[in-house]
């Protein structure tokens, strides 16, 4: 198995917090698209607003029990440990949930705020992940 330092657990975080995230706004930003710009704007304004409150009630709080989670860890450790095992579970969940609404009949409108939203919270709090990532670097 794969052991890294706990500093790298940072970055892989991020990585992956960026990569999802890029690939819900991407989605949502392409259906926006497909929308005239009187209807688009607003609805990515609000889900702009939704991701920044999102973040600041709720996810902020993932992101800082995550940090503090990887710091308690052995000094290498494997290298799925940048979230914990309840974090797989709640991962599955969310892709799952993604998944079904993607593909079921509801108008991809109604999924733009709640995608771009998601993938715009990820994106804030993967800046964190990096934050440490480079906090840390002569851990590593």
């Amino acid at each position: 198995m794969l052991q890294v330092s706990r500093h790298w657990l940072y970055l892989i975080a991020g990585v992956l917090w960026t990569f999802v995230g890029l690939l819900l706004c991407g989605r949502a930003v392409g259906w926006l698209l497909l929308l005239p710009t009187e209807t688009n704007l607003p609805l990515g304004a609000i889900s702009i607003l939704l991701a920044g409150l999102a973040y600041y009630f709720g996810f902020s709080k993932i992101v800082s029990k995550n940090i503090a989670r990887i710091e308690q860890l052995p000094p290498c450790t494997p290298f799925y440990s940048f979230t914990a095992p309840r974090g797989y579970v709640l991962i599955a969940l969310m892709m799952s949930a993604g998944i079904l609404l993607r593909n079921s009949s509801l108008p991809k409108i109604y999924l733009t705020i709640p995608y771009l939203a998601m993938g715009g919270v990820l994106l804030i709090g993967s800046v964190r992940f990096y934050e440490r990532f480079v906090k840390t670097r002569k851990d590593g």
